[in-house]
């Protein structure tokens, strides 16, 4: 016989084995389907409870990653920055309007830049009509603010460049705030009274919904011109500068430029940090896929711990087996059966155990997790990614192995005049 066709024969040796092994193993959990159920009870409670957390998590992560990927990739947030121990002793760094011009003229590459300034100073906080009041934000900017946000007017219109060369008293209103202050659905031509001044609102802008709980559409915006009039003359802004960057593989050069040229302008040292942040659009929801990973994965890996007490739970039933069949294993290799067959057939019971319970889990956690999403307002669907699948199953194979490799190895170590001695 060649060396090929008895490779042959012995592969096709052990795929019976195999194929016999797991006849063996699924007729044994059948034999005793209560106790197999009570043995599968812990992996099913540990995959479940990590599948449920995951769809939560990721559920929410994908909900508020949407939201934020209507800012936009391309945009550039300049901001003023002090450290705490600056602002504890009353030190407060600014941009201010020469930073404006300076970056419009001195940085290519770059459009739609406007800034933006909190309107609240010297006015108070409180919006008001007729009877009714809402507090929220209030900025001052231009007309290239909705291009470079990409908030456009659900009714009415946006700032217009002559509303800020003129210093109009107009404003658009999130709808938060116009559901706040009862004003029309189309409220153009309506006036809100902030403070003593009197402003005309021209549009109300889409609604972007809630993020952490919180509205996106509670705030107020009037032209930049007029918020610096509000404000006083003798306060010194605080701009917000944003902008677009034309091309987008140019983002990282274009903020080390603005960086640059802000240094210059502060006349910061080379040893001194900057009192200025340049911020990518997209940085917060890039930071917060970061955190809800990392939590999904420490929260899994704690829950998780609860499948090492299903695989105790597996171990201490097979050993329980492997005693009631003791009999049985002498008889097996008193007829020729090898030791790697009896261990085969006890550690693939362990692991169709501990398999079977990891898919019923995977079906529980999915469940329980929709059932609680739907349990809580407002919150977004459950999401179970295809590696939390994988992984469970693997995970659930793997502590079958783990703890079913000494049971199995009990078994295959009886000596045949042992085994059939035992009562």
């Amino acid at each position: 016989m060649s060396a090929s066709a008895d490779s042959a024969n012995r592969f096709q040796s052990s795929w019976y084995a195999m194929q016999e092994c797991l006849r063996s193993a699924l007729s044994s959990i059948r034999a005793h389907g209560l106790r197999s159920s009570l043995t599968m009870l812990g992996i099913v409670i540990g995959v479940a409870s990590v599948i449920c957390v995951i769809a939560l998590v990721q559920g929410l992560s994908q909900s508020i990653s949407n939201q934020l990927q209507g800012l936009g990739g391309s945009t550039l947030t300049l901001r003023s920055h002090t450290p705490l121990e600056d602002q504890l002793r009353g030190k407060r760094n600014r941009l201010k309007l020469k930073d404006l011009e300076e970056l419009r003229f001195r940085i290519d590459g770059i459009s739609n830049i406007t800034p933006l300034v909190f309107a609240g100073q010297g006015m108070g906080s409180q919006i008001r009509y007729g009877a009714n009041t809402a507090s929220g934000q209030m900025f001052g900017t231009t007309s290239n603010y909705q291009d470079v946000q990409k908030i456009f007017p659900k009714t009415g219109r946006f700032l217009t460049e002559s509303d800020d060369a003129s210093r109009r008293r107009v404003v658009v209103v999130g709808e938060q705030m116009r559901k706040d202050l009862k004003l029309p659905e189309d409220p153009a031509g309506e006036f809100v009274q902030i403070g003593n001044e009197w402003f005309k609102v021209v549009g109300v802008l889409e609604p972007r919904g809630e993020m952490f709980g919180m509205s996106q559409d509670n705030y107020l915006l009037m032209p930049f011109r007029t918020a610096l009039a509000v404000n006083g003359v003798v306060l010194e802004p605080d701009l917000w500068i944003t902008f677009s960057v034309n091309d987008l593989e140019a983002l990282e050069s274009t903020k080390l430029r603005v960086a640059m040229l802000m240094r210059q302008l502060h006349q910061i040292g080379p040893k001194q940090p900057d009192d200025f942040v340049v911020e990518a659009s997209d940085m917060i929801a890039k930071t917060f896929k970061q955190i809800s990973t990392t939590i999904t994965l420490v929260v899994a890996g704690i829950v998780g711990i609860s499948l090492l007490v299903g695989g105790v739970g597996i171990m201490n039933i097979m050993l329980v087996s492997v005693t009631e069949r003791t009999r049985e294993i002498g008889i097996a290799k008193a007829l020729g059966a090898r030791r790697q067959y009896v261990l085969m057939q006890f550690l693939i019971e362990a692991m169709v155990l501990a398999i079977i319970g990891g898919l019923i889990g995977i079906a529980i956690g999915f469940g329980l997790g929709y059932g609680i999403a739907q349990s809580i307002p407002d919150f977004p669907p459950p999401s179970v990614p295809w590696w939390a699948v994988t992984g469970a199953c693997a995970f659930s194979g793997l502590i079958g192995v783990i703890f079913g490799i000494l049971p199995a190895s009990k078994a295959a170590n009886l000596a045949p005049i042992d085994a059939l001695r035992y009562e």
